[in-house]
């Protein structure tokens, strides 16, 4: 008995480890998620991305990128962008944009893992999403697919969502008002889908950090190409968003996994799980979705096999970079930051008290 809480002790502060590297960039990113929300125009998203061109797919990636919503969080906003008018292309560009990053997990991936990789990371999402969206058009074209349906333009779309009222609403509204319900959405909704998969990331690295060995590692997955079949195989029916996925890569690199193979899984692990491929085939339709599958495996794969090669060139060491100590103790902010994140992730997980009408 005595074994188990120890090693759960050691989980533990591994594990706190983490939180305290990692706590005050997940709240700036989630502030800064806090702004777009209060500031970002409501229709912006569907004022750019109606038809079928390149252009509106290079523009989902582009705006995907900073979004900081999940897998299964940004499938209704695609699901609303289709039947606003927005091309499937465009459609399957945003779905692989926005959950492979945003500036919560871009803030988390320089906390833990480094430089190189808080560039690289969202770099290949975006060329993921444009050749993902290229690949469902033009596979449409190929299969003969035919339009059943008007595509909405914006203002036809505004009109049919209400959302020129909207508009109407936001212009009255101040700049604390808007501010308000920016961070109210960010701290609240937001923080609510991606909190508590946070909290498990974190337990996921302390426990990786405890239990598994370098030896381990490169006993069995010590190959360049067979650790990132292995990240590949995981993360693919996985459900883990951007952020909690950083923790468990940091973790995996510590103990000596090719920075390659960790970016396999901050890629394919975000953007795919049987429970959202599901949804997104009802979306796209199934032919769609077995391409988008297909150049997410194809992308992340050999944005791996390109990552080594540029770590070895540089002589970068990504486990020199990884900041994960169970032993360290944090500062001020460290803590603090870890605190507040914890409480406000434990608020957000209680039940809301129903309203009393009598």
């Amino acid at each position: 008995m005595s074994d188990l809480f120890n090693a759960l002790y050691k989980v533990l502060l591994a594990s706190w480890g983490v939180l305290l590297e990692s706590a005050p960039y997940v709240l700036l990113g989630f502030f800064v998620a806090g702004l777009f929300k209060a500031f970002l125009p409501g229709d912006f998203v569907t004022r750019h991305l109606g038809g079928n061109g390149i252009g509106s797919i290079v523009k989902a990636s582009a705006i995907g990128i900073p979004v900081p919503l999940c897998s299964c969080g940004v499938l209704p906003a695609a699901a609303g962008l289709k039947q606003q008018g927005a091309g499937k292309g465009a459609v399957t560009s945003f779905l692989i944009s926005t959950p492979e990053t945003g500036v919560d997990s871009i803030a988390v991936t320089y906390a833990l893992l480094d430089p190189f990789m808080t560039v690289i990371r969202p770099v290949v999402s975006f060329f993921t999403a444009v050749a993902a969206g290229i690949s469902v058009s033009f596979s449409e074209m190929i299969g003969g697919g035919k339009k059943t349906e008007k595509t909405a333009s914006p203002e036809e779309a505004c009109c049919e969502t209400s959302c020129c009222c909207k508009k109407e609403e936001e212009k009255k509204k101040t700049t604390a008002q808007k501010l308000k319900e920016g961070m109210v959405f960010a701290f609240g909704d937001l923080l609510k889908d991606i909190g508590k998969w946070l909290l498990v990331g974190i337990i996921l690295a302390g426990i990786i950090s405890v239990f598994v060995s370098p030896e381990l590692i490169s006993r069995y997955i010590g190959n360049e190409y067979l650790s990132m079949l292995f990240m590949l195989a995981i993360a693919v029916p996985l459900y883990v968003c951007a952020t909690a996925s950083t923790p468990v890569a940091a973790a995996l690199a510590l103990k000596g996994i090719s920075p390659g193979a960790a970016l396999v899984f901050l890629l394919a692990g975000p953007a795919t799980n049987v429970a959202s491929l599901t949804v997104v085939s009802k979306i796209l339709g199934r032919k769609a979705v077995i391409v988008y599958l297909a150049v997410i495996i194809v992308m992340s794969f050999g944005a791996g096999i390109l990552v080594n090669y540029l770590y070895g060139a540089f002589g970068f060491d990504i486990a020199n970079w990884v900041q994960i100590d169970a032993h360290r103790e944090g500062g001020f902010i460290a803590t603090g930051s870890s605190v507040l994140l914890l409480f406000l992730i434990a608020r957000t997980l209680m039940p809301k008290k129903k309203p009393d009408h009598s």
